[in-house]
């Protein structure tokens, strides 16, 4: 571990950080100005770029990767180092070269970086749910140093980096993810996975990552998107059940919405926390479920992100990606991203902690922020609200995560009305 479990607990039971209050420490000097990091840049055309409703987040939609042969050849001759990334560096490599997280144009340098985490915008004032950083623990790294990036054998970008600096990450966990404690799945990643510094620089794209689930670009979904409906975005990080499916299909029935609106179910399938499906398994169940409910007003793609957990921030970070991929809309439901103390079990975040941050932020995003159904089935109707059984005296049926995947090891039935038959099969056969 980078930083030792025993110091880093003492540190977390500061209140709220204060004796980490100082700023962070540059190492070297910037090398281009802070704004560098999140300029605006050609794309491929502006077509492309308003292919859906939607604006690109900072009005442009972001394109890096190189073109030609030619052009890859002359910036990877230029790199004097090579580097490899780890699975959370090569999510954030790849959306910062396609667009995903527009306006950014590389790994936040200092200033960037600070200015996020504590304003939760970028230095412009422009809205920026979580800090996108390259770590490492490399003391011979330098601002100035350009770097091929690769996953394996695959080149997948060249960074000139700008600057080095130490983060201040007690800082960093506690206004990100609202705890310093490591019990938080990101605190504790931020504290054993990411190294001792942060770099700052500058992204040239090369060739995408080869991944065993498909990830289209911002601009190749717009492509596919009407240009004059809503588009509403559903997130998730598990495999999608009865209940998941009937929230985002009846989330085009919100007043929110307008008419002829569509769903883009859009699962992250990037690393998550230690005990979720893998990507790869949860990929395979939503193929089998887009081929089972598929219809013109479901659309479903997929997301190379790493979740933070994060709570109210990061349904920030989510709708503001999801801006980029030409969405209007997003679902957020009952304790979106959020988690539990791996030592208490206790909740970090409310029920409707993000929901709430979403509504107040989301004029300024320029995304509608449609709150979930609080969904229940019942033996009379179905799947109806919650307030709606309390209201008729309907019987409600429950099965809990954890009586369901005891289910599923121990090859029970498992009932329709909770999960589909093609998804139980998959999860049955990846055990």
């Amino acid at each position: 571990m980078k930083f030792s479990l025993a110091v880093l607990s003492v540190a977390a039971t500061a209140s709220a950080f204060t004796a980490f209050n100082a700023p962070s420490r540059s190492i070297g000097a910037s090398r281009v100005a802070t704004s560098s990091v999140f300029a605006p840049v050609a794309v491929r055309n502006v077509e492309t770029q308003l292919a859906a409703k939607q604006t690109p987040h900072g009005g442009t939609l972001v394109d890096l990767i190189l073109k030609t042969d030619e052009e890859k050849e002359a910036a990877v001759a230029k790199c004097t180092k090579e580097l490899q990334l780890s699975p959370r560096q090569l999510c954030d490599v790849e959306l910062i070269m396609n667009g995903g997280f527009s306006p950014l144009t590389g790994f936040m340098d200092q200033s960037t970086y600070e200015s996020v985490v504590e304003n939760v915008a970028l230095p412009d004032g422009l809205i920026f749910g979580l800090p996108v950083v390259f770590d490492t623990d490399d003391e011979d790294l330098q601002p100035g140093d350009i770097v091929l990036l690769k996953d394996g054998d695959r080149n997948i970008a060249t960074i000139e980096f700008t600057d080095k600096f130490l983060p201040n990450k007690a800082v960093e966990c506690k206004k990100c993810y609202g705890t310093s404690e490591i019990e938080h799945p990101g605190s504790l990643m931020v504290a054993t996975e990411r190294g001792k510094y942060y770099m700052g620089g500058k992204i040239t794209g090369l060739n995408l990552p080869v991944r065993d689930f498909p990830c289209k670009t911002p601009a190749e979904v717009r492509e596919t998107l009407p240009d004059d409906v809503d588009v509403v975005a559903f997130q998730c990080r598990n495999p999608v059940h009865r209940a998941h499916y009937e929230l985002f299909t009846r989330a085009l029935d919100d007043a929110l919405v307008g008419e002829n609106g569509i769903v883009l179910v859009h699962p992250t399938c990037g690393p998550t926390q230690a005990d979720d499906i893998p990507g790869v398994v949860r990929y395979k169940t939503y193929e089998v479920l887009k081929e089972e409910t598929k219809n013109d007003r479901t659309r479903w793609e997929y997301l190379p992100y790493s979740m933070h957990m994060a709570g109210p921030r990061e349904a920030i970070q989510h709708m503001m990606i999801r801006k980029n991929f030409g969405c209007t809309h997003f679902i957020i439901g009952r304790d979106m991203a959020g988690s539990k103390s791996s030592v208490t079990g206790e909740d970090y975040y409310g029920a409707y902690d993000a929901q709430e941050f979403a509504t107040e932020k989301g004029p300024e995003l320029g995304v509608t922020p449609v709150p979930s159904l609080n969904l229940v089935y019942t033996e009379e109707e179905g799947y109806v609200t919650a307030d709606e059984a309390k209201e008729k005296g309907l019987h409600e049926k429950k099965l809990s995560g954890t009586k369901f995947r005891q289910m599923l090891r121990g090859g029970e039935d498992i009932p329709e009305w909770f999960a589909f038959k093609s998804v139980v099969k998959v999860l049955r056969e990846n055990q």
